[in-house]
């Protein structure tokens, strides 16, 4: 019998999905059994890549997807991008050296695209960690694309997104963002996080969206968890009130 004659005896055998692979069956891979073992892999993707690049920190930039160029939230979150990767050492000169507080943002349009789109124009990379939604998120087009990620599990997306910040920057936004943003300050009210700066842009719409003081007025949380962030209202005062709240540019590391 030859091989061709073998394969046409076999071929139930060699058609079942039993027989593929384990690392090439996308049904197996994709079924609930293996959940674990994609949240790991979605883990070591990224790290895998971000660690390539020498990414040993970054600023965190949360906003609505919602904003067009021009905006003057728009306009702030790009002009911080650039201003943060001039001076905060994304910009690595040295083989070997590792980039700091690299722009990181959730990869999409409006808030997200501005920052990606300053670090950009500042020569820097910059990352997004894109997410899979209902309806379909693009990446915007000036994160780093060695540097563009996609998950499927918020939980891990966020993983990633806190676990080398040096800084938060929120600029305003939806119930996304919002998330987001509650999310680190939890983490830093209860000390599962470092000791980071929060700087919230343009106090105006936050304070109109949030009363910030009712937590405490009414003992929900303590008064001093008011000193977690602070507001700023241009992209200067930012990386001015960071630096207040001990952000380290990469030159003062080394």
């Amino acid at each position: 019998m030859n091989d061709d004659q073998r394969r046409a005896a076999n071929a139930a055998q060699l058609a079942s999905p039993s027989y593929r692979m384990a690392a090439m069956d996308s049904d197996f891979l994709l079924g609930d059994s293996m959940r674990g073992v994609r949240f790991q892999m979605e883990y070591a993707k990224a790290e895998e890549s971000l660690q390539a690049w020498g990414v040993r920190s970054t600023i965190v930039v949360f906003g609505s997807a919602r904003i067009p160029e021009g905006h003057r939230w728009y306009e702030g979150a790009r002009e911080f991008g650039r201003i943060a990767s001039e001076l905060g050492g994304a910009i690595r000169g040295t083989v070997g050296q590792p980039r700091d507080n690299v722009i990181a943002t959730g990869g999409g349009p409006g808030i997200m695209e501005a920052a990606n789109r300053g670090a950009m124009e500042a020569g820097a990379p910059s990352i997004g960690f894109n997410i899979t939604l209902p309806h379909e998120q693009f990446p915007n087009p000036y994160s780093t694309p060695e540097l563009t990620f996609q998950f499927h599990y918020f939980a891990m997306r966020k993983m990633h997104l806190a676990m080398r910040a040096n800084a938060l920057v929120v600029f305003p936004g939806g119930f996304g963002t919002l998330d987001e943003l509650f999310e680190i300050l939890t983490l830093r009210q209860t000390g599962k996080a470092p000791t980071i700066p929060i700087i919230l842009f343009d106090e105006s719409y936050w304070r109109s969206v949030i009363n910030f003081e009712a937590f405490a007025e009414h003992g929900m949380i303590h008064p001093s968890d008011m000193d977690l962030f602070a507001f700023a209202d241009d992209a200067q005062t930012v990386w001015a009130k960071l630096l207040e709240g001990g952000l380290q540019p990469n030159e003062a590391r080394e």
